[in-house]
């Protein structure tokens, strides 16, 4: 199993991403290597008697986001993680590479020009602006969302919360949704090396990080 020093705070997960790059948040497919994984017992999901729940780690995805800074999203065969800022220069050449812009006639091309335009909206607020209504059409447009989070076009910017009478937040959260460009800029988005290249940055750091796993499963991650 992958060995990585054990989180018990925001503080120490931010720490952890800044130093190892990319984190998946769920199981990752490596034994050892995400966020659920690495965290103390008392940050992990637990049920109460009365049917309330608490799950720290999960509440700690908007600090991480809004101030390390990194990106958050469906990034690792589908499955949400974080990556930090000084990567994602190299992963977005890459990604971008297999998985071109879409065109402004494409579906995925216009979910981004919705979200252009917009600024940033949650899940819902899009699904609605681009027309997605009625049975189904909730799991349709979560699955374009996914593909141009995996090609690095949509992140999630921070995560919005319902509130009960009294002020209080409750629920699982919303993801607000934006573009990295949005966020960080257009240089950030950016390197200037071919694809092969960042490539080979990305699946040299993936090897460090992870001595014990094998090609197949970095480039499954990749």
């Amino acid at each position: 199993m992958n060995k990585f020093p054990r989180v018990s705070s925001v503080a120490e997960a931010m720490e952890l991403i800044d130093d190892i790059g990319f984190l998946p948040l769920l199981d990752s497919g490596i034994p050892g290597y995400s966020a659920e994984d690495i965290v103390d017992e008392d940050c992990r999901y637990v049920v109460f008697p009365d049917g309330g729940w608490d799950w720290p780690l999960w509440k700690w995805k908007g600090q991480i986001v809004t101030e390390m800074p990194c990106l958050y999203g469906k990034f690792f065969r589908g499955k949400a993680g974080f990556i930090s800022k000084r990567w994602w220069g190299d992963f977005c050449n890459y990604r971008r590479n297999k998985i071109p812009y879409p065109s402004a006639d494409a579906i995925e091309g216009i979910i981004l020009d919705t979200l252009k335009m917009s600024g940033s909206l949650i899940t819902r607020e899009l699904r609605a602006a681009c027309g997605f209504n009625g049975k189904g059409m909730r799991s349709k447009f979560d699955g374009y969302i996914t593909r141009l989070e995996m090609a690095t076009y949509v992140v999630t910017e921070d995560f919005v919360y319902p509130r009960d009478k009294h002020n209080r937040e409750y629920g699982w959260g919303w993801s607000l949704l934006n573009t990295p460009e949005a966020l960080y800029g257009k240089a950030a988005c950016q390197k200037d090396c071919p694809p092969e290249e960042s490539f080979q940055r990305l699946f040299g750091q993936f090897q460090k990080i992870l001595p014990e796993a094998t090609e197949k499963q970095i480039l499954r991650l990749l």
